[in-house]
């Protein structure tokens, strides 16, 4: 395997970083508490006293990297069908039900995980833990259903191909992690999407949506032990199961892909590098280093491609950690003419952050910025409800906002250049662009950094 994506690598650079350790320490500004039923459901609260709302959800461990090829979107298709009616409710029965107690349900599906959940007032709970746990437990999957709601993500994947963004991160993503489940759609293919059937749907169900492949997160104006019983109520018949295996990380390609689409002004330009795993030591390093290079308006790439230059309306970094692995990707659009020059930018903003000392002054607003980020982001009790869940199914331990803060302030300027020059290899680099070529090239000679 690359050296760029082992674990051991990884390790090696974090003996060389500073020898940093995983947290230990319980939760001490936090109400956290977990309850696991003999079946192996694991539940999790956090009461919030501040608020008279409730969020929930049901996290199941599996996505779209957990798929075989020819069922490539199984898991978006089975998320969006549990919706479709139950063996007690229709669909718009669910529907109305909901609207009723002026609540909100929804539901996602990631690379690793399929979410549904739903808010509520703390007084609705129990009404709305019943058509949540009816979703997930009592689906039909009826065939007339599925015929048009085939329809409808044959749709969606067509939107997703109308929209540049998305298409040519999607376009990426295959090439990056070329032959392995991480790198197939979330959506599936339109080939795949038509060849799912009831007994399809209900195999992958079975073997999925088992008590020890779930997460029941709640968070808001709830207590522990009544929340417990009601979850047990419905859960407690669910049988358990052997947890299926991630399957091996993914190879980066650092490939070079150009998709010629004359129908779009722009061509849209993503680049990006192999990162650490979602739960790696260093991860509070790397969040640093990607806020100072295009997390913001005060980002690097921000001020200089658009600010100094005016090359791009929209260029920014951002961070994709799985469990195994992640990338850090760059994003910009731009003109055919102005590409090569935009990416030169790019390449030379990471090779300031290997070589360039970084200023007291902006780590420190880096770090506030990404502190401010966090602390806003937990406010509210549908993302204290996910973080509950993820940290359970990444960590199995629970961080303090403290903790945390603790943790991003403690990052050095030179861990950070210790990170850049771990990541920013010019043969790491791999670089997707999709528009309105015009014949432009690019050649590896061009990513130095």
């Amino acid at each position: 395997m690359d050296p760029a994506n082992s674990h051991a690598a990884w390790a090696a650079l974090g003996t060389r970083l500073a020898g940093k350790k995983p947290y230990t320490q319980m939760v001490t500004d936090r109400s956290i508490r977990r309850t696991v039923l003999p079946n192996g459901l694991t539940i999790l609260t956090e009461r919030m006293d501040n608020v008279r709302s409730v969020a929930m959800g049901v996290w199941i461990k599996a996505g779209s990297r957990h798929e075989l090829a020819e069922v490539n979107g199984i898991s978006h298709f089975v998320e969006h069908m549990v919706f479709k009616g139950t063996q007690s409710r229709s669909a718009q029965r669910i529907a109305r039900e909901v609207d009723a107690i002026g609540g909100n349900l929804d539901a996602f599906t990631g690379k690793e995980t399929i979410c549904f959940n739903v808010k509520v007032l703390d007084e609705h709970v129990p009404i709305a833990l019943d058509i949540l746990s009816d979703l997930v437990l009592h689906p039909v999957f009826q065939s007339e259903d599925i015929q048009r709601e085939r329809g409808v993500i044959l749709e969606e994947i067509k939107m997703d191909e109308d929209n540049p963004d998305n298409l040519v991160h999607e376009i990426f993503t295959q090439s990056f992690w070329k032959d392995h489940p991480l790198g197939k759609p979330i959506l599936g293919t339109k080939e795949t999407v038509r060849s799912f059937a009831q007994d399809t749907l209900f195999d992958y169900y079975g073997k999925r949506f088992a008590a020890s492949n779930m997460v029941f997160s709640a968070a808001g104006n709830l207590e522990h032990d009544t929340f417990v019983d009601l979850v047990a109520h419905r859960f407690d018949q669910l049988s358990p199961a052997s947890d299926l295996p991630d399957g091996a990380p993914p190879r980066p390609v650092a490939k070079i892909t150009l998709r010629n689409k004359k129908s779009l002004e722009q061509v849209q330009v993503c680049l990006g590098v192999p990162s650490q795993p979602l739960a790696h030591d260093l991860r509070y390093v790397t969040l640093v280093l990607n806020t100072v290079l295009g997390g913001g308006m005060s980002s690097r790439l921000f001020q200089t491609v658009r600010e100094e230059r005016g090359l791009a309306y929209s260029i920014f970094s951002d961070l994709n950690p799985y469990r195994d692995t992640g990338s850090l990707c760059v994003y910009a659009g731009t003109s055919s003419d102005r590409c090569l020059q935009v990416i030169e930018l790019i390449m030379s903003e990471f090779h300031r952050l290997k070589c360039e000392p970084l200023p007291e002054e902006e780590l420190q607003r880096a770090k506030d910025q990404l502190k401010g980020n966090i602390v806003l982001g937990m406010e509210s009790s549908m993302s204290r409800m996910s973080n509950l869940a993820r940290q359970e199914m990444y960590f199995q331990h629970f961080f303090g906002i403290d903790e945390i803060m603790e943790k991003v302030e403690a990052v050095s300027g030179q861990e950070v250049m210790d990170m850049a020059n771990f990541l920013f290899a010019p043969e790491k680099v791999a670089v997707t662009l999709l528009g309105r070529l015009n014949g432009l090239r690019v050649t590896h000679s061009q990513l130095a950094c």
